[in-house]
């Protein structure tokens, strides 16, 4: 990254916790001088001028779209962004009854029906606090436009985790399995690393080097073994290599014996169990 770019990444992480500080204030009802206020609002119009002007100069040099922004934003911020827009893109999804990454010829299993139940628990919780808090501050309408529009937005990202869980099933390809777990993990295992399958019920999960648990309901029932490691980039993008995944389906002893007829090259497999 060049010196320039730098530095505007600089300006921005003083600029923004800054704005955000003054809007609390002013919704908060905190007098601002109107000096402070001019300011900072400049500051703010700078900051996405030169933005916009270190964007279309990178995408001039070459850069593509997704080169060029991840160039200005941190790649965390990036990452969180994307989350968030899959969250919102399931719920549209989840409302059209459609699939996210299904191809023809795929199959997919669903892992999301042993959480809708605390899944729309959680989301009635937060209907009820919506409702008591904009009672509770009734009289003071500029507050109270502020949190309902973080409660809304909260009784959204709750539906979107579910809706995001149901639109994105574990898919089997011919020579891939796409495992994934809401909108944060979409893991890709080539069919030929896959050493073992077999069903394995499991409600505790230690933390272990090379192990990954994409836990649904706190549970696991499909446990898989790899030849060689693949490499898991989780929700701020840090990577870890894992050589055993744990995972739960729906229909767990279909989704393992389907599993193992397709790293056996369709031949019928019976599936190990072990017992809960």
């Amino acid at each position: 990254m060049s010196g320039p770019l730098r530095t505007l990444r600089a300006v921005a992480y003083a600029v923004l916790p800054a704005e955000l500080l003054l809007t609390a204030c002013l919704v908060g009802g905190v007098t601002v001088p109107l000096p402070v206020l001019t300011a900072a609002e400049a500051a703010i119009v700078l900051l996405l001028a030169a933005e916009v002007f270190a964007y279309l100069r990178l995408r001039r040099g070459g850069r593509t779209r997704r080169e060029a922004v991840a160039e200005l934003a941190p790649a965390p911020v990036l990452r969180l962004v994307g989350h968030e827009l899959r969250l919102m893109r399931g719920l549209f999804l989840w409302v059209g009854r459609r699939r996210d990454g299904v191809g023809p010829g795929d199959r997919s299993f669903g892992h999301a029906r042993d959480q809708a139940a605390p899944m729309y628990g959680f989301t009635f919780v937060c209907v009820v606090e919506t409702v008591a808090v904009s009672y509770l501050l009734r009289d003071r309408p500029a507050v109270h436009k502020v949190l309902l529009v973080v409660d809304v937005y909260t009784v959204l990202f709750m539906l979107g985790l579910h809706a995001a869980s149901v639109t994105r099933p574990h898919v089997l390809s011919s020579d891939t399995l796409r495992l994934r777990q809401a909108g944060h993990v979409d893991l890709r295992i080539p069919l030929d690393r896959i050493a073992d399958v077999r069903y394995e019920l499991l409600f505790t999960h230690e933390q272990q080097d090379g192990v990954l648990d994409l836990k649904v309901a706190a549970q696991t029932s499909v446990t898989l073994e790899l030849s060689e490691p693949v490499t898991h980039v989780g929700l701020l993008g840090r990577k870890k290599p894992v050589r055993t995944v744990r995972v739960h389906a729906d229909d767990a002893r279909a989704f393992a014996k389907a599993l193992r007829e397709a790293v056996n090259g369709g031949r019928a497999a019976e599936v190990p169990v072990t017992p809960a």
